[in-house]
C-alpha cells in the first residue's frame, strides 16, 4: 500500500517556525492536503509530541514523533521514533546535550510548548536552535537502541547538511535514505550526486509555515499504517 507522508515539521516549539505551527492546525492542514503520516520534528525537543499525538488521534491521521537533532559538527539529523514513550527518552538525552544557553526570543522567536487545545502551557527558555555536545555517531547510535531511525536532513542543502559539514555519508551508520528539501528535484540531484546513487530518497517539507506542508507528493509504500512500518522501510535498501 502506498502512503503519502510529510516527516519533517516543526511546531510553534521552533523558534524559527511561526506562531500558527499549533498541534491542531498542524493536523488539520495536514488533513486538507491529503497527508496519511506526519512527523513532528521539533530542533532538539519533543516537547509538543503529545499534544500533537492527541489531535492526530482524533482524525486518523497517523502521527510519528521525532525531533531534529543538531549534532556537535552542526549537522542536522531527522529522527523518527515508534512511540511517545522512546521519543521522551531521546527529549531527554538531547536536552541534558544542549549548552546552557538562554533562548533570545526577539533575534530567534518563541519556543512555544502546547497542549492539544493549543493552549500555550509555556515558553521553553533553553536556547533549542544550536548545536548540541551529541555527536553524529552518539545520536544514530541512541536513536537505533531505541527502535528509531535517522535520516540525514535536507542533505542538499549547503548548510547543516552531512555531506556539506562532514564531506561524505559515512558507511559505518547503516543509512538507507537521505532527506532532500521540498524544492529539490530528485532527477537533478541524483545526477549530480550520482555517488549517492545507492541511497534511497525521500522529499520532506521542513515545514515551518502551515502552507509549506507537502501536498500528496511523497509517498512511501508500507506494510500497514503504522509508524514502525515507516521505521521499517527507511531502514531497509530501496
Amino acid at each position: 500500500m502506498k502512503f503519502a507522508v510529510d516527516l519533517h515539521i516543526h511546531s510553534a516549539l521552533s523558534p524559527c517556525a511561526d506562531k500558527d505551527m499549533t498541534p491542531n492546525n498542524i493536523v488539520n492542514m495536514a488533513r486538507i492536503k491529503g497527508l496519511d503520516f506526519i512527523a513532528i520534528t521539533d530542533h532538539n525537543s519533543g516537547a509538543n509530541l503529545e499534544a500533537v499525538d492527541k489531535c492526530a488521534k482524533k482524525t486518523g491521521l497517523i502521527f510519528i514523533p521525532g525531533m531534529e537533532v543538531e549534532t556537535s559538527e552542526e549537522v542536522h539529523l531527522v529522527c523518527l521514533l515508534p512511540d511517545l514513550e522512546s521519543a521522551a527518552v531521546l527529549h531527554r538525552h538531547v536536552y541534558n546535550s544542549l549548552p546552557d544557553m538562554k533562548n533570545r526570543e526577539e533575534i530567534f522567536g518563541k519556543q512555544l510548548i502546547l497542549d492539544e487545545y493549543d493552549r500555550i502551557m509555556g515558553e521553553e527558555e533553553r536556547m533549542l536552535i544550536t548545536a548540541t555536545l551529541l555527536n553524529v555517531n552518539e545520536v544514530f547510535l541512541f536513536v537505533n537502541r531505541l527502535g528509531g531511525v535517522v535520516l540525514p536532513a535536507h542533505i542538499d542543502r549547503l548548510s547543516n547538511g552531512m555531506i556539506s559539514n562532514l564531506g561524505m555519508i559515512p558507511e559505518d551508520l547503516g543509512i538507507r535514505y537521505l532527506e532532500i528539501s521540498r524544492n529539490c528535484s530528485e532527477t537533478a540531484f541524483r545526477t549530480l550526486r550520482p555517488e549517492l546513487d545507492s541511497y534511497g530518497l525521500i522529499r520532506s517539507s521542513d515545514a515551518h509555515y502551515l502552507g509549506e506542508i507537502l501536498e500528496r507528493e511523497m509517498w512511501l509504500e508500507l506494510e500497514d499504517r503504522s509508524p514502525m512500518a515507516v521505521i521499517k522501510k527507511l531502514k531497509k535498501n530501496s
